[in-house]
């Protein structure tokens, strides 16, 4: 198939530069494998004294890219849309007179009335469920559909859970037995398509950009630059991300004013409607985005070969095992070239596949701290919107609030791409990958201590003092704070610059060091941290009631912060490695070989 050849030129914020070598930007079809090596033709490769004197860029963001970006707002859309209600629909009881579960102008809205607890539990698992499924998804497609064909029966499973979310609350039925039966239903259904789409999207979004090797380029102004590959896959994952917030904000916002003024039947109806775009554009997309197929169970050989290197290393003495199985030369026994005599017959790799799947090991336990970051941000999905619901609002949905978060987001983002990342550089600055989670597990801390501190003056202001959640008057309405709502603002703003520095960076960590055949299953090794911190969410249910919301939010902090410190002591020594493990030769396995 004949490619339509286009200068590469791009970059942040600097004058167009070029290369020499003209590169496709529009290769389609389902494979990758025949065109990562030939992308590489002609171009010049920085030298060691290059790699750390000359000035990095980005490239240019394939167009293909943004189209996926599209299928994933409407996605997130659906999400997120829905979702944003759920706090409400399950705490909060059938306002008297309603059939809808709207609160109208004044009131509160709700359907099921179960209270906070069981609001933060069922929301809490619903997290769990999306984010542990992906696991599943993934080995579906790095085995036997590819990421494409997964997306596409992810988004039917999704499409028919939310069908069955609009079920549970429509007149008739929502607030009564059978509503809390059918809308736990339509939250495994919902959150099990999510999973299978959220382990592959991200993928496949990055992949197509092909280049994966630094390489020279100069700017109109003559300046030599090396064109980074991670680097460009950063501004991929954040503009990526931007489509994400973009509309998990139009939904949230449209959601809770539905919520509100209509009921819960349209808060779910339009989204699912929303949702109705990502078919369509997977369909339009079918042939033009870049695909890599599956190439069988990589899984099973990836840890035969851990299990392989660890021969000869166990000691009885704890210290010595650790110290083997940490070694700078753990892996090497485990290359084919290394073995004397006839090596195995399962080894149908060469040894840089070995260094890749090294690597993904390491990408691996990078996100072992992540669960830690998450409990922060869950915060977001319940106690934060439950907490607004017990301030002055004037009359704003309780709900609407968690809105600055992706606002936040959207502002943010370009900022950071277009001028504090490039002055950075400019500066000499590497803010590394690793260095950026760092920072987001410090701003993740932060907003918990905002939050902490606005609940501490909720219950000081409260005329129930330290049971301002069920603080009621002779008529039972609600009695809040005079404290107004926006002094929440600081705790969103700064949880949206940890998702810039810690969430982001996490989607372009897991794919830039998985090996190429096992991209959807890191990823979704990625994603599987924010189910772990949904399990580890649920042991602080306890704490999501009055009168320990202050501890609720200080022990986030806490183990944010702490886990922060201890991960960068952890990960400081594999920080100096970024550019060789960005920078590996691309490895064979099996058929490939």
């Amino acid at each position: 198939m004949a490619d339509d050849d286009l200068v590469v030129a791009t970059q942040h914020s600097d004058p167009v530069y070029t290369s020499e070598k003209k590169l496709s930007e529009s290769v389609v079809g389902d494979s990758l494998d025949n065109d990562f090596d030939s992308i590489h033709d002609g171009l010049e490769f920085p030298t060691g004294e290059e790699m750390l004197t000359l000035r990095r860029v980005s490239d240019s963001i394939p167009w293909n890219a943004y189209l996926i970006a599209v299928v994933e707002l409407a996605e997130r859309f659906s999400y997120y849309g829905s979702s944003v209600v759920f706090t409400n629909y399950i705490q909060q009881p059938l306002p008297p007179g309603s059939r809808t579960g709207a609160g109208g102008a004044l009131g509160q809205s709700g359907a099921l009335g179960a209270g906070q607890q069981m609001s933060t539990g069922l929301t809490t698992f619903y997290q769990f469920w999306a984010y542990i499924c992906p696991i599943a998804g993934a080995y579906i497609a790095d085995t036997y559909w590819g990421r494409y064909k997964t997306i596409c029966w992810s988004v039917v499973i999704a499409m028919l859970g939310h069908v069955i979310m609009i079920i549970s609350s429509i007149p008739g039925i929502i607030g009564g037995r059978a509503s809390l039966g059918i809308f736990i239903l339509s939250m495994i259904v919902t959150s099990t398509g999510t999973g299978g789409f959220k382990s592959n999207v991200s993928p496949l979004v990055a992949e197509q950009y092909r280049i994966t090797k630094c390489y020279i380029a100069t700017t109109s102004s003559g300046e030599r630059v090396i064109v980074d590959p991670a680097m460009t896959t950063t501004r991929i994952y954040m503009y990526f991300y931007l489509f994400i917030n973009i509309g998990a904000l139009i939904g949230q916002i449209g959601m809770v004013y539905a919520e509100k003024y209509v009921g819960f039947w349209l808060a779910f109806t339009l989204p699912t409607v929303v949702f109705c775009i990502s078919p369509i554009v997977l369909w339009y997309g079918r042939s033009r985005y870049r695909r890599s197929p599956p190439q069988g169970s990589v899984l099973p050989a990836s840890l035969r070969i851990w299990r392989y290197a660890q021969r000869g290393r166990w000691s009885w003495n704890p210290y010595t095992t650790i110290k083997n199985l940490t070694a700078d030369d753990f892996w090497e026994s485990a290359k084919p070239s290394k073995q004397v005599g006839e090596k195995p017959k399962w080894m149908t790799f060469d040894d840089q596949w070995v260094d890749e799947v090294r690597r993904g090991f390491k990408a691996c336990g990078v996100f072992v701290w992540f669960p830690l970051y998450w409990l922060c941000y869950n915060q977001l999905n319940n106690n934060l919107i439950s907490q607004a619901a017990t301030m002055t609002t004037n009359g704003l949905p309780n709900d609407v609030l968690s809105n600055l978060d992706p606002l936040a987001l959207i502002i943010f983002i370009p900022i950071c791409d277009l001028f504090i990342y490039p002055a950075l550089a400019r500066a000499g600055i590497k803010f590394t990958a690793l260095k950026k989670i760092t920072w987001g597990f410090g701003t993740a801390a932060a907003s918990m201590i905002w939050a902490a501190v606005v609940q501490y003056y909720i219950y000081k202001t409260n005329e129930c003092g330290h049971y301002a959640g069920t603080c009621v008057d002779a008529a039972g309405l609600p009695i809040v704070s005079p404290l107004n709502v926006w002094i929440q603002s600081g705790s969103y703003v700064l949880i949206a610059f940890s998702e810039i520095f810690a969430s982001i960076t996490g989607l372009e960590y897991a794919f830039t060091k998985a090996p190429r055949n096992m991209r959807s299953l890191v990823m979704s090794v990625f994603l599987f941290t924010s189910a772990a911190s949904a399990a580890i969410g649920e042991a602080f249910v306890s704490l999501s009631l009055d009168p320990l919301l202050v501890w609720n939010y200080a022990i986030s902090a806490i183990l944010a912060g702490v886990g922060g410190i201890l991960f960068w002591i952890v990960v400081r020594k594999l920080d100096k490695e970024e550019d060789n493990l960005n920078n590996l030769a691309d490895g064979h396995f099996g058929k490939d070989k």
